[in-house]
C-alpha cells in the first residue's frame, strides 16, 4: 500500500504530541510576559526597561494570536529553561558549602581507634561514674561515648577539626550520653585539663613527649593511657596487646622523679 495509508508509529505520534503540548506552553508564558528571573536594575532602572528576557521576547515579535504562526522552538527540551520557569522563581544555588577547616594544620592525621581497643583502655584505666575523662583528639568521640554509654563517665573530646566535632556530637546524641559528654574545638597543646581524672590519647611519640609535661602536672593519682605509643623513659605502670595494638597506662606520681622534669 502507498506512504500515505501506512500507519503511524508510536514514536511518531508521541513526538507530535510532546512538539503540540509545547508549542501551547510556549505561547502561553511568552503572553504572560514574565518567564524567568526579575531584572536586578529593580525600580531605580528605566521605567520603559523590560521586566523579564521573557518579556522582552514577547514585545519584540507579533504573538500567534496575530501573526497566525506557530512559534518556533529552537533547540533540545530544556534550552532557554531560565525563559520558561514561572514568575519568582529563585535561581539562586543550594549548593553545599564547603566542608569546614581546622584552624592549623593537625598534627597527625585522623585513624580511629578500633573499638576492641577502646573497651580495653577503658577498662584498663577503670572508669567511672566519679571520672571526668579527656581524650585528646577524640576524632568521632567513640572513647569518652563508650565511657558515658558503659559506665556513666563525663567526658570531653578535644579535637581541632570542626568536621571531627560535629560528627561525634551526632554520635553522643544518637548513643543518648549528649548530657555527658562534650567536645570541645581546641588545641590539645593548650587546653585547661586540670579537672581530668582520666586522659585518653592515641597520638604520635614525638607529640606524646611534648605534651608529657603537662601530664606530670596533673592532680596526683590522674591516670593516662595511650594507645600504641609510650612516653618515652616514663616506664609504663601496665601494658596490654590487643591484636596489633599496644595500650600503656601510667598514673601522675606524687613526686615527680628528677629525669622526667
Amino acid at each position: 500500500m502507498g506512504d500515505r495509508l501506512r500507519p503511524r508509529s508510536p514514536a511518531q505520534g508521541a513526538g507530535r504530541f510532546v512538539g503540540a503540548a509545547a508549542i501551547v506552553c510556549a505561547a502561553a508564558l511568552a503572553g504572560c510576559g514574565d518567564g524567568g528571573p526579575r531584572d536586578t536594575a529593580g525600580p531605580t532602572g528605566p521605567a520603559d526597561a523590560p521586566a523579564t528576557r521573557a518579556g522582552a521576547a514577547a514585545s519584540a515579535s507579533p504573538s500567534p494570536e496575530s501573526s497566525g504562526a506557530a512559534p518556533a522552538l529552537a533547540g533540545p527540551v530544556g534550552a532557554g529553561q531560565a525563559d520558561l520557569d514561572p514568575p519568582g522563581f529563585d535561581q539562586t544555588s543550594i549548593a553545599p558549602q564547603d566542608k569546614p577547616r581546622p584552624a592549623r594544620t593537625p598534627d597527625v592525621v585522623y585513624v580511629p581507634t578500633p573499638q576492641p581497643v577502646v573497651d580495653a583502655m577503658l577498662e584498663m584505666a577503670e572508669v567511672g561514674p566519679d571520672d571526668v575523662l579527656y581524650d585528646l583528639g577524640s576524632g568521632d568521640g567513640r572513647i569518652p561515648i563508650t565511657a558515658a554509654k558503659r559506665w556513666g563517665t563525663r567526658g570531653v573530646g578535644v579535637e581541632i577539626h570542626p568536621l571531627r566535632i560535629r560528627e561525634a556530637s551526632l554520635a553522643a546524641h544518637r548513643a543518648g550520653v549528649a548530657d555527658r559528654v562534650t567536645f570541645i574545638e581546641a588545641d590539645l597543646f593548650e587546653i585547661d585539663l586540670s579537672s581530668a581524672t582520666v586522659i585518653t590519647l592515641y597520638l604520635l611519640p614525638d607529640l606524646n613527649l611534648r605534651l608529657r609535661p603537662r601530664l606530670l602536672r596533673l592532680a596526683p593519682g590522674t591516670r593516662i593511657v595511650t594507645h600504641n605509643y609510650h612516653m618515652g623513659d616514663w616506664v609504663p605502670q601496665r601494658q596490654q596487646v590487643i591484636g596489633d595494638s599496644v595500650i600503656y597506662y601510667w598514673t601522675v606520681p606524687e613526686r615527680i622523679p628528677p629525669h622526667l622534669r
